[in-house]
């Protein structure tokens, strides 16, 4: 296991590294083998949505871990009123999706910071609630997520494609 990220710092995606980006978030999805579809073949369509980071920085906030120069993960955070929200549909919600590490700099606290600094934007904005959906199989981050105080909500699951199934989670935030 690598060490922690002693020098691990979240930030806003620069412009410039959108590409990179992109092809960290396809191959954090790909690694784990979800972007195979139920019937086992490849998911062009939803890689070439997670890789377009700057389709998505027109209307909520990409987040990168980096270490130096070096990226380790992302996230992308979707404010009230993000037309990438899939869940959060009120003024007092916040949604955080397409969370990603790069496979070589898993267990270093990069995803946990990912989610920290969404929930701390959550909390600076006064909201209270942040969501999320998530694979069934994904269970690595279901543990993440519950580590950090996130429930199941399973009032909040849905299918985006037959055979499709995602879970709802949620943080609710003091006032």
């Amino acid at each position: 296991m690598p060490p922690p990220a002693s020098d691990l710092v979240v930030r806003p995606a620069r412009d410039d590294e959108h590409d990179a980006v992109g092809r960290l978030t396809v191959a954090g999805y790909d690694a784990d083998g979800h972007l195979l579809r139920p019937d086992g073949t490849y998911d062009h369509e939803y890689a070439a949505w997670i890789g377009d980071v700057a389709g998505r920085a027109d209307h909520s906030e990409v987040l990168v871990a980096v270490d130096g120069d070096r990226l380790l993960g992302t996230v992308t955070w979707c404010p009230p009123g993000s037309a990438s929200a899939q869940l959060a549909q009120q003024a007092c919600q916040g949604e955080f999706r397409t969370l990603s590490v790069d496979p070589a700099a898993r267990g270093r606290g990069v995803g946990r910071a990912l989610v920290a600094a969404c929930v701390e934007r959550a909390r600076r904005a006064g909201l209270r609630e942040v969501l999320l959906c998530s694979l069934t199989d994904m269970t690595t981050a279901h543990r993440l997520y519950a580590s950090m105080g996130f429930v199941r909500r399973p009032d909040l699951d849905w299918s985006p494609l037959p055979g499709v199934r995602l879970w709802g989670f949620a943080l609710t935030l003091d006032a």
